[in-house]
């Protein structure tokens, strides 16, 4: 096997060797492989945590919690997981890697475009969506929704996990910039979450009015001034495609560039935005948080960059290719949301 992202058929080697655990035996949420990454689900229980924590090298991640749960929710049945809040949820999938694959966490686009913040932890974790090769044990997912209140149920999938083998190689770097010009004269550039909306039920697509949850955007002059702690959906300005052998992921450019971040749902898969697989012109939708002060975006400027790595194997499946709601898209709204905007 070559160093590099596994694709779908490995990861599907992965589930049948036992690597990954927790899925062949979930018939009622049977595994959900795309062409670089598995969708992570949710197990039955939520934590709800009075801070976000680490566990560090030798502590498990039960025991780390001790000192911060507040309090469980039974999720068999549905529960809302509230804003502000931070929860920690048992994933069904637990890992046995071999000693030269990482796995690799990234919350899936549709999360990233609700504003949910999620990540992945494991039993002693130093870092936040990073699982070390070689490691043994279970998986969670801290979740935190910033602007909408959720509706979540066991196998709900909030996230995604790559896998790499051998050493990181990254091949390029491709910057992304803002589109504040759309389409045409006078044409919506991007979207403003409202607060104080109603919840999103995750397996509502497409069954909540657009118009009750974002306010549509105009930059006639070219520019946008972010609101302090408010959260935006906008559009980059080049079309995106990532090659048949390689993987992407979105990343900060740096943070000097400004009080906003931009990447909070960064996997792109091979074939997304290619012409084989239906995907000509599609643009990279960013998830874009104001900070601290007002700031001011301009049409064409840098806000995050693409950074391009091999995939081990050419993947059997391509992004798009069976059908997806982000292929070929230029600005758009997640999933759970009608076309009314």
């Amino acid at each position: 096997m070559r160093h590099g992202i596994l694709p779908r058929q490995d990861i599907e080697q992965l589930v049948k060797t036992g690597a990954i655990t927790g899925l062949s035996e979930d018939h009622a949420h049977p595994p959900s492989i795309q062409p670089a990454s598995l969708d992570l689900c949710l197990g039955d229980t939520a934590l709800r945590l009075r801070a976000s924590f680490l566990p560090g090298p030798g502590l498990s991640v039960a025991a780390a919690m001790d000192s911060v749960v507040m309090h469980r929710i039974d999720l068999t049945g549905g529960a809302v997981l509230e804003t502000g809040c931070v929860y920690v949820i048992p994933l069904k999938e637990g890992l046995n890697l071999p000693e030269d694959i990482v796995g690799l966490a990234n919350p899936k686009s549709s999360t990233g475009r609700l504003d949910v913040f999620t990540r992945v932890i494991c039993d002693g974790g130093e870092k936040f969506d990073t699982i070390p090769a070689g490691y043994s044990g279970p998986l969670y997912m801290e979740v935190a929704p910033r602007t909408f209140p959720i509706l979540v149920r066991p196998g709900d999938r909030l996230g995604q996990i790559r896998f790499r083998c051998g050493v990181h190689q990254p091949l390029e770097t491709q910057h992304v910039s803002i589109d504040l010009e759309g389409t045409h004269a006078g044409a919506v550039i991007g979207y403003r979450a409202k607060r104080h909306s109603g919840l999103v039920d995750l397996r509502g697509l497409k069954g909540h009015a657009a118009t009750e949850y974002w306010e549509p955007l105009y930059a006639p002059n070219g520019t946008l001034v972010l609101d302090p702690e408010e959260f935006y959906i906008l559009a980059s300005r080049e079309a995106v495609e990532i090659p048949i052998m390689q993987a992407a992921e979105m990343a900060p450019i740096a943070p000097e560039i400004g009080e906003f971040r931009a990447h909070y749902a960064g996997f792109f898969d091979p074939g997304f935005g290619a012409v084989e697989a239906g995907g000509r012109g599609s643009r990279a939708v960013l998830e874009v948080r104001g900070r601290d002060v007002p700031f001011l975006l301009r049409h064409g400027q840098a806000v995050a960059k693409l950074v391009f790595e091999p995939m081990a194997e050419t993947p059997d499946i391509l992004y798009g290719a069976q059908g997806s709601h982000y292929q070929s898209q230029g600005l758009r709204l997640s999933k759970h949301f009608d076309s009314t905007a």
